[in-house]
């Protein structure tokens, strides 16, 4: 069942996501070489909480932690624990964060950590502008394998390759709604896109193939190949027929500045 949301409550939604648009701000000032990501796990539970939100992932079909956090080859899920990160990492945090009306924000960021690989920044800067470019595609009259298909051709295109088991989803109430938008597919099939649709496109894109293994502890999503995987998230609504973003990237760039990618 696709729920279409009112003017009123698209703008709850938004309210959500930017209180997750500025945690992930917040975590722009911590993320370095020698910073755990159980630490940063920490700062985005309070900050999320000092925002008059609860964090959403917590306990979320079981999941241990607030936020997730996945470094290098670990495409998605990770969970904070005593890793210290180190030069040259890459860490990709997906935050969630339900506020007292009960409405939903889910974005990612993926984080260059001090001195990266150019090809590994190339790997980000794609996956970052496929996202956008996923977006795009998102209009009324359009479908939702139209959005994969439009991130798939540009990611491709470019030498990547792109994950297949995991994908978007609707966002409202609940943090994962109908429909699915996966990454890839055909032009003109999936769901109709409609105005009042409310959705996260969230593109995980591989350096290497586009296999992944989930390790034992159920959450952990790796490379099968262990090469660096990138994931950006924003969720958007369809609103006045063209898509309108209700997370943001803004207070990441104001912390980073020309570290921004």
């Amino acid at each position: 069942m696709i729920y279409l949301k009112t003017d009123e409550q698209i703008e709850l939604l938004r309210e959500a996501n930017l209180v997750v648009a500025r945690t992930l701000g917040e975590l722009a000032k911590w993320v370095a070489p020698g910073v755990t990501t159980r630490r940063l796990n920490q700062i985005a539970e309070d900050f999320i909480r000092a925002n008059d939100c609860v964090p959403g992932f917590l306990g979320l079909y079981g999941y241990p932690a607030s936020v997730c956090i996945s470094v290098n080859e670990v495409v998605v899920h990770g969970i904070p624990s005593g890793y210290v990160l180190e030069d040259g990492d890459i860490v990709s945090i997906d935050c969630g964060a339900v506020t007292k009306a009960g409405y939903n924000g889910d974005s990612t960021y993926t984080y260059p950590v001090g001195n990266v690989a150019d090809d590994v920044m190339n790997l980000l800067r794609t996956t970052k502008q496929a996202l956008y470019e996923g977006i795009s595609a998102a209009v009324p009259g359009n479908r939702v394998g139209d959005i994969g298909h439009t991130i798939q051709q540009y990611c491709e295109q470019r030498g990547y390759s792109v994950v297949r088991e995991m994908c978007g989803h609707g966002v409202g109430l609940k943090l994962h709604e109908d429909p699915d938008v996966p990454n890839f597919g055909r032009r003109g099939t999936g769901a109709l896109l409609k105005n009042g649709m409310t959705i996260a496109i969230e593109p995980m894109i591989n350096m290497g193939s586009k296999n992944i293994v989930i390790e034992r502890d159920g959450w952990t999503t790796r490379t099968r190949d262990r090469k660096p995987s990138a994931h950006y998230e924003h969720s958007i609504a369809i609103h006045h027929g063209k898509p309108d973003i209700l997370s943001s990237f803004d207070f990441v760039q104001e912390v980073l500045g020309d570290r921004f990618i």
